[in-house]
């Protein structure tokens, strides 16, 4: 009846892997962490294997597998951004185990990333978690800092 004080799914990012969330403002992208992209926040991953931030459908997966999107029923698009430059490795040291149109759930499996194979080539692992459209959509995305486990609530969203 009430419908303002129902709590949506979409009201946090769950981490996308194991590790330490940083906010977005201190990983060593250029673009990431001026907020260019949407707000959200960094994780330095101690495992390489990725979940999904939110429940949603797979809008983006990058050719070379470094990027996934995810468009929630909210229509809030989530990216996932696996490393800093890693565009650069053509796909080398990342498996995915999603396409574009598929469904997931918020903590399924995406895929996974070779961070010591990537950390070897000269490239930082930092995954970044953004709301691209959070200004579109009055949404600030507010991360919890410090270390955590796959699939713990890494950040709310609030709507602003």
């Amino acid at each position: 009846m009430f419908g303002f004080k129902k709590k949506s799914a979409e009201s946090e990012l769950k981490a996308p892997a194991a590790g330490k969330i940083i906010e977005l403002a201190e990983t060593k992208d250029p673009v990431f962490s001026t907020g260019a992209m949407g707000q959200g926040f960094g994780l330095d991953p101690t495992d390489g294997t990725i979940y999904a931030p939110i429940s949603g459908t797979v809008s983006v997966v990058a050719d070379t597998k470094h990027a996934i999107g995810i468009q929630t029923g909210d229509g809030l698009e989530v990216l996932l951004h696996l490393g800093i430059d890693t565009v650069e490795l053509k796909g080398q040291f990342f498996e995915l185990d999603v396409s574009k149109g598929q469904k997931v759930s918020a903590s399924d499996r995406l895929g996974s990333m070779d961070l010591e194979q990537i950390k070897s080539k000269g490239y930082e692992t930092t995954i970044m978690t953004v709301v691209t459209n959070s200004a579109d959509k009055g949404i600030e995305v507010v991360p919890e800092p410090g270390t955590i486990e796959a699939g713990q609530t890494a950040a709310h969203l609030n709507q602003s």
